[in-house]
């Protein structure tokens, strides 16, 4: 049986343009969509019967308005809706843990109070073992599909210190399905001299070290670009802080890819300081990819 792509729905219009992106996706895949709605109810709730089947009526809308907005723009997409009860954040950490992937919308910054929007795609992030997408509205329109346009690129974040298997192979198989190129960036900084060691070049150009920089990406690549010798890959690395360097890299870009380490069981989840950033700033779809 096919893991289903699953996107979020509540209605909104960043939910909206996360369904169409998780449509174009699941085209992509050859696998269903599922649009899943969540309605915070419980049965041991005191709650008027009216007032369920006015929210059950209110999900079905949701979930109807959402399938009309794929299938316009995916008319082969394979999608069914399904509207389940219990707090949301737990509900689609429960569905996306047996999909591909999750879909979800993400507001990111609010323009006016400067405050995070957007707690459930937060809750889920950290919590979820399978990768989820941030979308904004507005930013699922598939200029890739469109005649005569320039493919946007898949920005793939690498830390050459730690890689991870799994989001570098996210980020190669989305470059080749999209026919277009991945650039891979490793962002640096230099040593503080204060720190430097007995023995260290702590006093080498900033070219040398990029230098150096660039033949560690390089050689954490290597495999892959064996493995996918049909994806063009543009290696870079800059001195600036990685998230920075990210939101920067990313602009105009088709997906943008970054890892999410699981924390221990025992602590509480979170996102890490530069997924939580590129989750405020980015404006192109972002996937967090989870990794031991």
């Amino acid at each position: 049986m096919l893991s289903p792509v699953v996107a979020g729905v509540d209605g909104s219009p960043e939910s909206l343009a996360a369904a169409e992106w998780a449509a174009r996706e699941a085209v992509r895949l050859g696998q269903p969509l599922r649009l899943l709605h969540a309605r915070n109810w419980h049965p041991h709730q005191r709650e008027a019967e009216i007032a369920h089947a006015a929210g059950r009526h209110l999900a079905q809308r949701v979930l109807r308005q959402a399938e009309e907005r794929v299938l316009a723009a995916c008319p082969d997409v394979r999608v069914h809706g399904e509207q389940v009860e219990g707090p949301a954040t737990a509900a689609l950490v429960k569905a996306v843990n047996d999909a591909e992937l999750l879909a979800l919308g993400s507001r990111g910054l609010h323009r006016i109070t400067g405050l995070l929007v957007g707690s459930v795609a937060l809750g889920v992030v950290a919590k979820a073992t399978r990768p989820v997408v941030l979308v904004r509205a507005g930013s699922a329109q598939g200029a890739e599909e469109a005649p005569g346009t320039v493919r946007r690129d898949v920005v793939l974040g690498v830390d050459v210190t730690e890689p991870c298997d799994e989001v570098i192979e996210f980020a190669f198989e989305a470059a080749r399905m999209r026919h277009t190129q991945l650039r891979a960036l490793h962002s640096w900084r230099a040593p503080d001299p204060l720190t430097v060691g007995p023995g260290e070049v702590g006093l080498a150009s900033d070219p040398q070290r990029a230098g150096e920089w660039l033949g560690f990406l390089a050689a954490v690549l290597q495999v892959w670009r064996d493995k996918y010798p049909e994806v063009e890959v543009l290696q870079t690395v800059v001195r600036s802080r990685p998230a920075e360097a990210l939101v920067k890299a990313a602009s105009g870009a088709d997906l943008l890819v970054v890892g999410h380490r699981l924390t221990d069981r025992l602590r509480m989840p979170r996102t890490g300081p530069v997924t939580h950033a590129v989750i405020n700033h980015v404006t192109c779809p972002v996937a967090v990819v989870p990794h031991c």
